[in-house]
């Protein structure tokens, strides 16, 4: 577990028990405290995998990609995204839990595909009914940091204990491939975990959310931001995953993931993200959701 406290954030991550690190990356808590004029705290966060996320009184607002913030609900899923998440955050606390790929198709009877790019409201959505008593229970505690860890860790423990699911060492190999910077190509993927291709399409809808290529892409990207976000004086051109061809192939990624240019980003304020990838790269040696490799 691991703690950074700036002027009005703090961040506490804590990594699941060793048999649930194949399903979830970290559980972590963001306490918020506003100014009265500045109101609220705006960031971006960029593209990961599915998290749960319990705001309890916190209000906060989102948007991914372009468009005005909406309420996010007091008990929200985030599933997988390919685009920037923009949002505005108020005083109090949350908990959120990241789930990888595996912990989406072992929890949960829809496709990963059907929540991409978007966020609901776990509450209203049967789909998320096994998450239902662990957000009334947060809803109802003290708020108190040690008391709420163990409620998550005790919930995910008994959702997560059974046995294997069919195919589930093909998509941890798939995943596996896909946060390996030497795999380059779809080909390469379906090669490596001797899929076909369209049945490498059809998982990967399912699981994580979107095509091969894209996460592929998505991937490659991440490698290059998380460079950025652990050491914010580097320049672009040091940060840049090798299978880029120029700057400008990394320009038109930037553009398509985060709706903004790099040198845009650069200048934005990031009250939140900044300290979070590195509170989260001491607690669990990656700076981004995304780029954690699966346990076997």
């Amino acid at each position: 577990m691991h703690a950074l406290t700036g002027d009005s954030v703090h961040f506490r991550f804590a990594l699941p028990a060793e048999p649930l690190r194949r399903f979830v990356t970290t559980y972590y808590r963001t306490d918020v405290v506003c100014s009265l004029k500045r109101g609220g705290l705006e960031d971006w966060l960029h593209p990961e995998w599915a998290n749960v996320r319990f705001l309890g009184a916190l209000e906060a607002q989102s948007v991914i990609g372009p468009g005005p913030l909406a309420p996010c609900p007091a008990f929200t899923v985030t599933g997988p995204t390919s685009r920037a998440v923009r949002f505005r955050l108020g005083s109090g606390h949350s908990w959120g839990i990241g789930l990888l790929p595996l912990g989406w198709a072992r929890l949960f009877t829809a496709g990963a595909s059907d929540y991409a790019d978007r966020f609901v409201d776990g509450a209203a959505d049967p789909v998320f009914a096994p998450f239902a008593p662990l957000a009334e229970a947060i809803a109802l505690s003290s708020g108190d940091h040690a008391e709420e860890l163990a409620l998550i860790e005790a919930h995910m423990a008994k959702l997560l204990g059974g046995p294997a699911l069919p195919g589930e060492a093909a998509l941890l190999g798939v995943h596996a491939a896909l946060v390996d910077p030497d795999t380059l190509t779809v080909a390469d993927i379906a090669a490596r975990v001797g899929m076909t291709v369209r049945s490498l399409e059809r998982l990967s809808r399912r699981a994580f959310g979107f095509p091969p290529k894209l996460l592929l892409r998505r991937q490659r990207f991440l490698r290059s931001l998380a460079q950025f976000m652990i050491d914010p004086s580097r320049k672009w051109l040091g940060t840049l995953d090798c299978t880029y061809h120029d700057q400008s192939h990394f320009v038109r990624d930037f553009r398509r993931f985060m709706g903004m240019s790099p040198s845009e980003y650069a200048r934005a304020g990031k009250p939140l993200l900044t300290a979070a990838a590195q509170a989260r790269m001491a607690a669990a040696g990656q700076a981004m959701q995304g780029l954690h490799a699966p346990t076997p």
